[in-house]
């Protein structure tokens, strides 16, 4: 009696193993054969263009001490409406321009000397009109003549029709990536057929001809003409 129940639990224990083991062939022979079947390959493409908002700001610096906290404010005040004075004769309308309020940072100094301080005070000057405000920025030195402490602290380029240029280079890149696919597949015999997936990288603004990428994206602000790059990833189902 034993014998003739355990005889069946044997064959169907055989049966199961036979039955996962065929399941495993199967499915690795399908998985090898659909990764034989399926080519990824990356595609780019990039477009130069023109900066088309400018951004510069102005630094006005005054050294003090706290003795002379006073007249450093009053320093300043006089430096600002040069400044702004300046800017109006150079055609820049006052709606251009955002006024910070003045900063006092105490300077420490490796001898224990703490009384002086730098009163700070920046003009951002936002525009669509790149030329004049590149130009006004060669001429901030001027001031200077005229007593005033004053520096450009830094001017940007941007340019404002990224989004819509990056939809646009997301079509060409995954053309050119399906281009070299067809030239990968060209030397196994197949073709290439429909993407399986694609995924776009970050875009890249950069200066002319520059390849310094970044794996999070870059954005420079220093050239008024731009390269821009995208990447995509895309996979095609060979035939």
């Amino acid at each position: 009696m034993t014998e003739s129940k355990f005889f069946p639990a044997v064959v169907v224990g055989v049966a199961l193993v036979i039955s996962a083991l065929v399941f495993g062939l199967f499915y690795y022979s399908g998985q090898s054969v659909s990764s034989k079947d399926i080519l990824s390959v990356t595609g780019s493409a990039k477009m130069r263009v023109t900066s088309d908002q400018v951004k510069l700001i102005i630094a006005l610096v005054r050294p003090s001490t706290q003795q002379s906290l006073g007249a450093g404010y009053n320093a300043i005040a006089k430096d600002l409406a040069l400044a702004k004075d300046f800017l109006k004769k150079e055609g820049v309308d006052s709606n251009m321009i955002t006024e910070g309020t003045v900063a006092m940072n105490q300077m420490y100094k490796p001898n224990g000397d703490n009384n002086e301080y730098e009163l700070r005070q920046v003009l951002t000057i936002q525009s669509t009109d790149v030329a004049k405000i590149t130009d006004i920025s060669k001429k901030v030195s001027s001031l200077a003549s005229q007593g005033a402490i004053i520096s450009v602290q830094s001017l940007e380029y941007y340019y404002s029709k990224l989004p819509d240029l990056r939809v646009s280079l997301l079509s060409d890149a995954i053309k050119d990536a399906k281009a070299r696919a067809e030239k990968i597949a060209q030397g196994t015999g197949r073709e290439v057929g429909n993407v399986q997936a694609a995924s776009s990288g970050v875009v890249q603004v950069l200066p002319p001809d520059s390849v310094d990428v970044s794996d999070y994206g870059t954005y420079d602000t220093s050239s008024i003409d731009k390269d821009v790059m995208i990447t995509v990833k895309a996979s095609f189902r060979l035939k």
